[in-house]
């Protein structure tokens, strides 16, 4: 059956499919976008680095020219090559979990996505390596079935080559999905290309997703799981531009992010606004913030939405003098670098309180209660303990915006982070200073427990930033990342569930 003569996906009715079995194409039948470019360009740069990422792109017309010219198959192999060859497979599969399904959740087609959600069994038939699509496909998606390109191993390290059965591409996509199903073929089968038309003749129902530029990505509160925790460096999804301009600015944006951390680290902090402002850093101020503490007086405790590891450092800016901070974790590099005082809590509750009550008698003190980053619309959970220290209570809603390097991770070196944050060619961080806790909000009023003081702050914090309270902690995102899921769950579940133990 020639391709042309199948109906456009549009034409394909989705109710009464709950029995039903879909099998899809994944470039450009179930994502918008044809090319599988971008998504190569992370495995290569978030496992390999920037040098991988830089083979990977001089690699890329050869595999365009094979891949329109002689063979798709081979055009795909050299891709496979380039950005996985000697990669460690568990880096591979880290960053297909932790950073990959950010990126594919933000190019799912509408029309495809209609069909294959509502049928009851679903199956993605793809030319990419299984072990790159499958994480997403499987958690976020709800597919059944992945059955897509494997790629050969040795000791653990990926060999660049594919396995016996090669590159899934036209008839070999049907000979996959003859020895998947047998004698029993799928209810309806979706794809874009002339070269799906084999596996599509091959189902009862055969359908094209038409090429459409404008077409509009699923939002993302349609998919049946929230993508709360994501993890990598790069902002913007790669495309061969984006990824030679990354490539050309490394060696400019490092000697810069040095001249920026170094001038925070030895001006004065009253003169840190200016110079960052002269390098391009763009530090916004909101609300009033308190004056100094009297010598005679508790310190102000700042409770700061947590962004990035810099997170006190703009605070200390934006008030123009230095506010120690208490973390929980911070690497040597930053400790050395910081132009503030980090003291590092030990996570044993009466230890780590006697120090903060110290510190406060000493002067101003910042904390992210948070524990943890998230770059989504979400609050973590807050400690409580700070609600018990002090009454001087000061909520700081931070947000940060970069446009080619995220400033925080989990997989990588946390040292690098604010490398990578002063990496941007035009950082910026928003700080804006809500009102001090009234007396009869705290603790010391008598009729507030910890758990309500640390409630209300993250509340009126959401609230600032528009974003929504959840129950999840640093251990929950942690798991995420990991594959131990048990956090990432339903979307209307995670509400209720933040709903109900923060009060929001």
């Amino acid at each position: 059956m020639a391709f042309e003569m199948f109906p456009t996906v549009n034409k394909c009715e989705s109710i009464g499919r709950e029995k039903h079995t879909v099998v899809a194409d994944m470039d450009g039948t179930l994502l918008i976008g044809r090319s599988s470019f971008p998504y190569f360009a992370l495995i290569a740069f978030e496992a390999g680095g920037v040098l991988r990422l830089f083979f990977y792109v001089l690699a890329s017309p050869m595999a365009a020219l094979l891949y329109y010219f002689i063979s798709e198959s081979a055009g795909i192999q050299v891709l496979i090559f380039a950005a996985m060859a000697g990669m460690k497979l568990s880096s591979i599969e880290s960053v297909a979990r932790a950073v990959l399904p950010k990126f594919y959740a933000g190019d799912l087609h509408p029309e495809t996505w209609r069909v294959f959600s509502s049928c009851g069994r679903r199956c993605v038939l793809t030319a990419n390596p299984r072990v790159m699509v499958e994480p997403f496909l499987k958690e976020f998606l709800g597919a059944d079935m992945i059955l897509g390109t494997e790629i050969g191993s040795y000791k653990g390290r990926a060999t660049g080559l594919v396995c016996k059965d090669g590159v899934l591409v036209g008839k070999k996509k049907a000979d996959a999905l003859k020895k998947a199903f047998g004698e029993e073929p799928p209810e309806i089968g979706l794809g874009d290309r002339q070269t799906d038309a084999p596996f599509m003749a091959l189902c009862k129902e055969g359908y094209i997703v038409a090429q459409n530029p404008e077409v509009k990505a699923v939002t993302s509160e349609k998919l049946p799981k929230p993508i709360i925790f994501h993890d990598g460096r790069l902002v913007q999804k790669p495309t061969p531009l984006m990824a030679l301009l990354i490539i050309l600015w490394i060696p400019i944006g490092f000697p810069l992010a040095c001249l920026r951390i170094a001038a925070g680290s030895l001006l004065p902090m009253s003169m840190v606004y200016h110079a960052f402002w002269a390098l391009g850093v763009r530090v916004k101020v909101k609300g009033t913030p308190p004056p100094p503490v009297r010598s005679n007086s508790s310190g102000v405790l700042f409770i700061c939405s947590h962004r990035t590891l810099l997170d006190p450092i703009f605070l200390s800016t934006a008030l123009r003098r230095p506010i120690p901070a208490v973390t929980y974790s911070v690497s040597r590099l930053s400790e050395i670098i910081s132009p503030i005082k980090t003291v590092r809590l030990s996570r044993d509750r009466a230890t780590d309180a006697s120090m903060i009550k110290k510190l406060l008698q000493q002067g101003d003190l910042a904390i992210c209660p948070e524990g943890t980053t998230c770059r989504e619309p979400f609050l973590l959970r807050f400690s409580a303990l700070f609600a018990e220290l002090t009454d001087e209570l000061v909520p700081v809603a931070m947000v940060n915006r970069m446009s080619m390097f995220h400033g925080t991770t989990a997989r990588g070196w946390k040292g690098m982070d604010p490398f990578y944050f002063f990496m941007n060619p035009s950082p910026a961080y928003e700080v804006t200073f809500l009102n001090k806790l009234p007396k009869e909000l705290t603790c010391g009023s008598g009729n507030r427990s910890s758990h309500d003081v640390a409630n209300y702050i993250q509340r009126v914090i959401a609230a600032t930033l528009s974003y929504e309270c959840t129950s999840f902690t640093r251990k929950d995102k942690y798991r995420a990342l990991a594959g131990n899921d048990g956090t990432v769950v339903e979307k209307k579940h995670a509400h209720l569930k933040a709903n109900k133990l923060m009060g929001c």
